[in-house]
C-alpha cells in the first residue's frame, strides 16, 4: 500500500508542476453557448483536476496557481478558435487583440434584433425580395479597407468598469460608443440563398461582424442579423490545425501545440496579411 502511495504522489506533483512552468499560447475551442470565460474556466479547471488538485476553483483570482487569460473575446452564440496565454503567455494576448482574424459569418436579411444577432428580440422587420446577389457584393466593397464601424451596444466593450451588455441587461441606458476605425482585409460573398447570405470575413482587431452585418442590411434599404458566427482564424491558430476541442483539454496535448511567447510573436508577424489596396 505504502508502496503504490509513493509512486502516484510525485507524478501528480510532477504534473502540477509541468503545468504551472507553462508559458506561451494555444487554441482551443470554442462551442456555441457558453461565455469565452466560461469556457477557460472549464479549461483551467480540467487542467487542474488533471494535475491533481482537488476542488480547483478556476474563477479565483487571488493566490492562483494556474495563470490563464483568453484574447478576443468570442460571443457565446459564436464557435471557433479562443487564444489561450499560459504563464508568461498571458502578456502575448494584447497581440491577438490586434491581430488578423478570420470569420464566417451566416446572415439573415429582412429582421433586425437589439443584439445585432439571433440571441436578441427582433426591433425591426423589412422586405429583402428586391435584394440581388449582385447588389451584395457591390455594396461589401464599401466595407473593405480601412473602414469606419460604431460597436453594436450588445458588446464586452465597457463603461465605468462594467460591460455594456451587462448595464443593458440590469435595464441601464447606454450610448453607442463612437464610430472607431477598423481594417477588414478581405471580404467576399460565399454563398446567397434569401433571406441567408454566407459572408467570408478576414478583419483587424477591433472589428464586429455583428455591426457589419447590420450596417449591410441597412445599406440594401432592408435590415438583417447574424444568424451564425465562426471563427476560423485568430493570428497564426486556425480552427482546423491548431484548436483543441474539449476531449484534448489534457496537459499532454496543450504541451504539444504549446507555442512559447517568442514563437507565437513571430508566427504573428510573419503571418499578418497586407490589407488591401482599394
Amino acid at each position: 500500500m505504502a508502496g503504490s502511495v509513493s509512486n502516484t504522489v510525485p507524478a501528480i506533483t510532477s504534473s502540477l508542476s509541468q503545468l504551472q512552468a507553462l508559458n506561451g499560447l494555444f487554441a482551443i475551442y470554442k462551442k456555441q453557448g457558453p461565455t469565452s470565460a466560461d469556457v477557460l474556466n472549464v479549461l483551467k479547471e480540467a487542467l487542474l483536476k488533471e494535475a491533481g488538485v482537488k476542488n480547483p476553483n478556476p474563477r479565483k483570482r487571488k493566490n492562483q496557481s494556474l495563470k490563464m487569460g483568453h484574447g478576443g473575446t468570442l460571443d457565446s452564440a459564436a464557435s471557433g478558435v479562443l487564444v489561450v496565454g499560459v504563464g508568461n503567455g498571458t502578456k502575448m494576448l494584447s497581440t491577438m487583440l490586434t491581430g488578423s482574424k478570420k470569420y464566417v459569418a451566416v446572415g439573415e436579411f429582412g429582421k433586425a434584433t437589439d443584439t445585432l444577432d439571433a440571441t436578441g428580440s427582433v426591433t425591426l422587420e423589412k422586405g429583402f425580395e428586391h435584394i440581388t446577389r449582385l447588389d451584395v457584393e457591390e455594396k461589401l466593397k464599401a466595407f473593405t479597407g480601412d473602414i469606419m464601424q460604431v460597436p453594436p451596444l450588445y458588446s464586452a466593450l465597457k463603461k465605468d468598469g462594467q460591460r455594456l451588455s451587462v448595464l443593458l441587461k440590469k435595464g441601464h441606458k447606454v450610448d453607442a460608443k463612437p464610430a472607431r476605425p477598423v481594417t477588414v482585409y478581405n471580404l467576399t460573398l460565399q454563398e446567397f440563398k434569401p433571406p441567408l447570405f454566407t459572408l467570408d470575413i478576414e478583419c483587424g482587431g477591433g472589428f464586429y461582424v455583428r455591426s457589419l452585418v447590420d450596417d449591410l442590411g441597412k445599406a440594401l434599404s432592408s435590415c438583417a442579423h447574424v444568424k451564425e458566427l465562426i471563427r476560423t482564424k485568430q493570428g497564426p491558430f486556425t480552427l482546423e490545425e491548431h484548436a483543441l476541442h474539449e476531449e484534448q483539454w489534457t496537459l499532454q496535448h496543450v504541451l504539444r501545440s504549446l507555442k512559447t511567447c517568442s514563437e507565437g510573436e513571430q508566427e504573428e508577424d510573419h503571418l499578418k496579411p497586407k490589407k488591401v489596396v482599394t
